[in-house]
């Protein structure tokens, strides 16, 4: 009886063990082709930029405290969504053209807009906009930009950093 049970024992014991799994290979998947990754919805109100937007880098003669502006800038006007500014040129005497998108905006629907300003100091003033919006940037010592947008009798007001 002794053995039956240490037999039956045994079996058990046996029975909890599992079999080692193989080694697997380190072999890696190709990544997936970039034109079949579905495109990533939008949230509703965020800023959208023309895809076709450029920026050009400042020409050497350009100074370098206008230089500074120069690239794709980010931020969240207070109080609004998300809005984008693509400082595509800068001359030499402070002029810019630019290309600025902003989410939901007051009662301004997401938009893009092209305009052109000019540097004097620290401050970069664009004309205003087709939209009724008057938009300045204002470089501060951190490398960020503080913008403010005044559009329909409002102010908003937000800080952008370079992407």
């Amino acid at each position: 009886m002794r053995n039956t049970m240490l037999g039956f024992a045994a079996l058990a014991l046996a029975a909890c063990q599992s079999v080692p799994e193989a080694p697997q290979s380190a072999v890696l998947e190709p990544a997936s082709d970039p034109a079949t990754v579905p495109p990533q919805p939008v949230p509703p109100g965020s800023a959208i930029m023309d895809q076709s937007v450029t920026i050009t880098p400042p020409a050497k003669g350009v100074p370098t405290k206008y230089a500074a502006f120069s690239g794709m800038w980010v931020g969240r006007l207070e109080g609004t969504d998300e809005a984008k500014v693509a400082m595509q040129t800068i001359s030499p005497n402070g002029k810019v053209t630019v290309t600025f998108a902003w989410g939901m905006l007051g009662d301004n629907n997401p938009g893009e807009a092209a305009g052109a300003g000019k540097i004097a100091g620290t401050t970069l003033k664009l004309g205003r906009l087709p939209n009724g919006a008057d938009v300045s940037f204002m470089m501060l010592p951190d490398g960020t930009l503080a913008g403010t947008v005044m559009l329909a009798g409002q102010t908003y007001t937000g800080v952008f950093i370079r992407q």
